[in-house]
């Protein structure tokens, strides 16, 4: 079971700007109906792809580094396998949060953020949260 603390989920779900790494335009895909209502709930959702194509008419970048402004949660929508790298990379951008989608799991990520003083989610979905909290 994860290590998840709510509080956590609670402070990254009042978090403004979120960068979703693994956000496409395939509207097939649950990083895109998880942005869309991201996008509801008010934040800023700044997609994080390869292909770099815009998704609900927000400007996307091939990776986190290429991002000009601050970011506050980047939520991976990776394999396991990749999602490691993805949160060493926002800890180099200066990220206040890493999120995990359901499914996406790296204990030693995880303890990694953890340990740089970084919120951490892990193996969650912020739509299933929000849900539970309404």
């Amino acid at each position: 079971m994860p290590m998840t603390d709510e509080s956590a989920i609670e402070a990254m779900l009042a978090m403004k700007t979120w960068a979703i790494v693994g956000l496409g335009d395939n509207p097939a895909r649950a990083a895109y109906d998880v942005s869309a209502l991201l996008i509801a709930k008010g934040h800023k959702v700044v997609p994080v792809h390869p292909l770099a194509r815009p998704v609900h008419g927000q400007e996307a970048y091939p990776q986190l580094a290429d991002i000009p402004f601050a970011i506050d949660v980047v939520d991976v929508f990776v394999n396991s396998s990749l999602a490691g790298a993805i949160a060493d990379e926002a800890l180099e951008i200066g990220a206040k949060g890493v999120w995990f989608q359901l499914g996406v799991t790296d204990q030693d990520a995880f303890q990694r953020v953890i340990k740089a003083g970084v919120l951490m989610v892990m193996d969650r979905c912020p739509a299933i949260e929000y849900g539970r909290r309404s």
